[in-house]
Parts: structure tokens; sequence; C-alpha cells
């Protein structure tokens, strides 16, 4: 007869305080992602609104030539199998895809505004939630239980809630001139991000966090500088350059380099799917400052679509997420279907075969 085992009072005392610190950290870690994704967001509206520039592929261009002359520059010092040279030889192609979808990814989602409305970019956005989750299953190997859907679930009611204020507060003021091309864009955009995310998950976890930013940078550079005098030239050479522009436009640089070097060390502590629930929260801070900047009008479904938000935020990171074993590995198929999927009626079969067992 199999006798339980209690845990000590002391010990589960130190389980929760451990654990409560793992998501106030992971809360704190998500909002700083946000408030940089927010820094991009004010000023590319400063740019568009106040200066008429819309040029995001040259946004970007900015930000991963910072990448490149900090992290590809830092490859190119480092011995061994992680040199420049020696990564470009074994894995060069992968990370010009890698490169590719992401360079993509940022210019299709900032493009589709011109098409649809900002209700349709919110919510389609949301889209590459469920993709990189299905990614991570099967890319990653990562295990969900119920309640990690049920905590993106209420994520994206936050979502909802705060796009249902936008339209209250007179924010959807925009048809677009082709809402369909916009939202194909858009869905486009958020698979490419998940993408992104996955492999950003995969390279910080399995191999370093220098060489996802120094590939990225590289690659990122090339393929942006590229397209960028291919689609945006002509509204490169028209803009009316002064001090303020520039000085925006280094705001905005500066402020996606510190979201692509600390991404990685977010991811690494925790996941992907956690990271991408985390900065939902930063259309929000944007909206914020907008009542200041942009005269915004106010409404108090803002404030309880971020509570919704870090509810179902913090629901996802109070129960840590399984990893399954390869196909390769020599642990039986059925251990880990068992001990990782998320059907509880699994995890009660497997349990009770063990039991059967002893």
């Amino acid at each position: 007869m199999q006798m339980k085992r209690w845990m000590p009072e002391t010990d589960q005392l130190g389980l929760i305080l451990k654990t409560s610190k793992h998501i106030l950290k992971t809360i704190a870690l998500g909002q700083m992602l946000s408030l940089c994704i927010c820094g991009t967001a004010i000023t590319s509206q400063y740019l568009a609104e106040r200066y008429k520039v819309n040029t995001p592929m040259l946004q970007s261009f900015l930000s991963y030539c910072l990448l490149f002359l900090i992290y590809t520059v830092m490859l190119t010092f480092r011995s061994g199998s992680d040199n420049l040279l020696c990564i470009l030889k074994r894995k060069w192609w992968k990370y010009i895809l890698l490169g590719l979808a992401d360079v993509e990814a940022n210019y299709l989602i900032v493009r589709a505004y011109q098409y649809t409305t900002l209700t349709s970019v919110q919510l389609l956005d949301c889209f590459g939630i469920p993709v990189l989750m299905a990614l991570s299953w099967f890319v990653l190997y990562a295990r969900y239980r119920v309640v990690h859907f049920i905590a993106v679930a209420i994520c994206l009611l936050g979502v909802g809630t705060m796009v249902g204020a936008d339209i209250l507060a007179g924010r959807e003021d925009s048809s677009g001139s082709s809402v369909l091309t916009g939202d194909i864009l858009v869905l486009l955009g958020a698979s490419l991000y998940a993408v992104s995310n996955v492999c950003e998950e995969y390279i910080v976890k399995k191999l370093s966090r220098q060489e996802f930013l120094g590939m990225v940078g590289l690659f990122g550079t090339i393929i942006s500088g590229i397209q960028l005098l291919i689609v945006e030239y002509t509204e490169v050479v028209s803009i009316p350059w002064n001090w303020k522009i520039v000085l925006l436009f280094v705001a905005f640089a500066l402020c996606m380099f510190c979201l692509y070097s600390f991404m990685p060390l977010v991811i690494k502590v925790t996941s992907a799917t956690s990271v991408n629930l985390g900065i939902l929260t930063a259309d929000l801070y944007s909206l914020f400052f907008g009542l200041f900047l942009f005269c915004h009008k106010f409404s108090g479904l803002y404030i309880l679509s971020f509570g919704i938000i870090m509810v179902g935020f913090v629901l996802y990171c109070s129960v840590p997420t399984r990893t399954a074993e390869p196909a390769e590995s020599s642990v039986p198929p059925v251990t880990c279907i068992g001990i990782d999927n998320l059907g509880l009626k699994i995890e009660e079969n497997l349990q009770e075969t063990q039991a059967a067992i002893l």
C-alpha cells in the first residue's frame, strides 16, 4: 500500500513564494517589452501624423543596422564553432529564411494599416498566438494543459474589450481602402511573427542569444535594405529632414533595439507564447500615452481590458507547460504523451496504468 507524502509547511510556503516571485518577474519583464513596443508605436504615429512620414521599411532597416553593429560584430570576434563564418557555413540558408520571416512580419503588419481598420489589425493580429502554440507543440514539443487554453481565451477576451473601447471612443475612424487585402496582410504578418518567435525560442534555448541576434541583424539588414530601395525609395527621398524627424527615427530604432535585445532574455526564462500574451498590453500603453500626446478619448473599458489581459497572463504563467521527448528519444512514446498531453483523461489513464504495474 502506497502512503502519501505530505510536504512540510515550510517547504510549501517556500514553493509558493518561489512561484509568486517567478510570476511577478515574468509580469515585469513582459510589461518592459510592452513599453518598448509602445515606444515604437508612439514614434511611428508622431512621424505619420505630425510630419506625414510613412516609411516602415526605413525604420526597420535602422533597427537591424543597430543589431548588426552590436551583435553581428560580436560574432566575428568569437572563436571556434560560434564564430560568424562557421555559423554561416553550416546554417546560412536557415538564417536567411528566419531573417526574411522577421522582416516581412514587421512590414506586413505596418502596411496593413493602409488597407484595413484599426479594429481588424488589433483582432487579427491575435491570430499569431494560436499559430505560435501550434508551432511550439510540433517544433518545440511544448505541451499545454487546459488551464493554458483558458488563460489564452481570457487574454483574447481582454483584447476584444480593448477593441470595443476603441470603437466607443471613436478611434475607429477609417474603413481602409481594401479591407480584405489588409486583413490578409495582418494574418500573414501574424503567422510570420509566430514562425520568427518559435525559431527565436529554439535558438535562444538550444544555442545562444548572441547567435540569434547576430544572424537576424545580418540578414535583416540585407533583406530590409534591398526591400527599402525597391518599395520606399521615393518616400525616403521626399522626407523633409530636420532634427526632430531624425530624433524620432533614432528613438524608434533604439526602442526596437531594446525590444530585440531583451525579448530573448524573457523567452529564455518563460516561453514565446507567454511573451506574446504579456505584450498584448502594448496597445493599451500606447493609448495611455496617446491621451496626452494625441488627445485620444478615454474609456473605462481600457482599464477593464488591461485587468482582463493581466488575469489571463498570470493564470497562464501560474501553471508551467511541459516538454515532450522527441520521437528519437529512448523514452517510450506512451509515457511522453501521458505526461505532457493536454488531455487530463490521458494523464489519469497513465496514473491508473502505473498503479496497476506497481
